[in-house]
């Protein structure tokens, strides 16, 4: 089963992709869209988030690294 592995504010989740509306993963816009919705905020939050892509079918939201 593909999971969405999420950390948002301070905490990891691993959603699974059946509990998301969609259940299929479209473009960066529609996982953020989805668990914005799955999590009950508001999708804005989630603007800067990464979107990772995994070979096994699971997907990363995270926030954006930043180094320096």
């Amino acid at each position: 089963m593909s999971v969405i592995h999420v950390r948002f504010e301070g905490r990891s989740r691993d959603i699974p992709l059946s509990m998301l509306d969609s259940g299929n993963p479209g473009t960066d816009g529609d996982i953020r869209r989805a668990v914005a919705r799955y999590l009950d905020v508001p999708e804005r939050k989630f603007a800067p988030y990464v979107v990772e892509r995994h070979a096994n079918g699971n997907v990363t939201i995270r926030p954006e690294a930043v180094f320096g």
